[in-house]
């Protein structure tokens, strides 16, 4: 009986407003809520790569494309209808600084609150570190932050290139070539930076050699709005879990490969989150739901359960 009521919760409230108005990188956090953003729809232009599209409305490869799986990457039928993914479950962790994502390939900037005002929250895609450069999972801060950087390449990436025939220099020049783009931000473990790129077209993968790249655009935007100190979480959180009028979201992402063991068709991380944000309400949670979100991912946020009353019936502030 628990299992239709909930299924028949699902159906009334699960509904995402669609629009075709630009997806915004800025968003308000409502205080009861740990959801922010709607799904919109574009229409491509005979011109545009579904790349292109991602990149003008703030998503990576792998955002646009797990939503849009018919359509070809790079001859998209012209005015196809493009799902945009921006509908986002917030991190479970403090809303301060820089929150990043390693699997989501997103980072969460939450500039400083200001009195009486709700918090914010700035978003952008990512590229991060490929399988062997990982991307570490560290609480650090900005120590150092730079306009046109130089690049000086450790020794370990110049025999890499060496042994695959493109040999770097010592110390390469701000300008097209420098894979750092024109702003770098240095963390307090030093050799790792989070800075711009000169191939945008790996944002939203796992390319780098453990740095933290932006589209150039973003990393200027977010230049402007950090400071030295500003701390930085990075994590790794596949799975997300989010409320919103009392009903409880999963948005699940693809786990890096050699997560395997720890995600693969495991909720226990997902139970492990829901009962940190819980704060000990009661729950009902539809196991089957949350097991189809883990095994195909999409990044959308998927209604998988609902609080309750400790007379066991449903909690919903919905006006839907």
């Amino acid at each position: 009986m628990k299992r239709i009521l909930i299924i028949t919760i699902f159906t009334i409230f699960y509904i995402l407003n669609i629009t075709s108005v630009n997806a915004a990188r800025y968003f308000t956090v409502d205080p009861n809520s740990t959801i922010i953003g709607e799904i919109k729809t574009v229409n491509v232009d005979e011109r545009d790569t579904l790349l292109d599209v991602a990149r003008k409305h703030g998503f990576g490869y792998q955002d646009i494309k797990l939503v849009n799986q018919n359509i070809d990457t790079w001859l998209p039928t012209d005015g196809a209808e493009i799902l945009l993914p921006s509908n986002f479950v917030l991190p479970v962790a403090p809303m301060q600084g820089i929150v990043l994502n390693v699997p989501e390939m997103r980072l969460y900037y939450y500039p400083p609150k200001k009195e009486g005002k709700p918090q914010d929250v700035h978003t952008y895609p990512l590229g991060v570190g490929r399988e062997g450069w990982n991307t570490p999972y560290i609480k650090t801060t900005i120590v150092e932050k730079k306009v046109k950087p130089y690049w000086y390449p450790p020794l370990s990436i110049r025999k890499e290139h060496e042994e695959e025939g493109d040999p770097l220099p010592k110390i390469v020049k701000p300008g097209p070539d420098n894979p750092l783009g024109n702003y770098a931000m240095r963390l307090g473990r030093r050799d790792y930076l989070i800075h711009g790129t000169n191939k945008p077209y790996g944002i939203g993968m796992r390319v780098s050699h453990g740095c933290i790249r932006l589209y150039p655009e973003d990393i200027e935007d977010l230049f402007s709005k950090v400071s030295v100190d500003t701390p930085v979480n990075i994590i790794n959180q596949p799975y997300k879990i989010g409320i919103k009028n009392n009903v409880i979201y999963l948005e699940a992402h693809p786990f890096l490969d050699e997560d395997k063991d720890i995600y693969e068709n495991n909720l226990t991380s997902v139970i492990a989150l829901l009962i940190k944000i819980s704060n000990n309400r009661k729950y009902q949670l539809d196991m089957a739901a949350a097991y189809e979100a883990i095994k195909n991912p999409t990044g959308l946020p998927i209604a998988v359960g609902l609080f309750v009353n400790p007379n066991n019936t449903i909690e919903n502030n919905s006006d839907i």
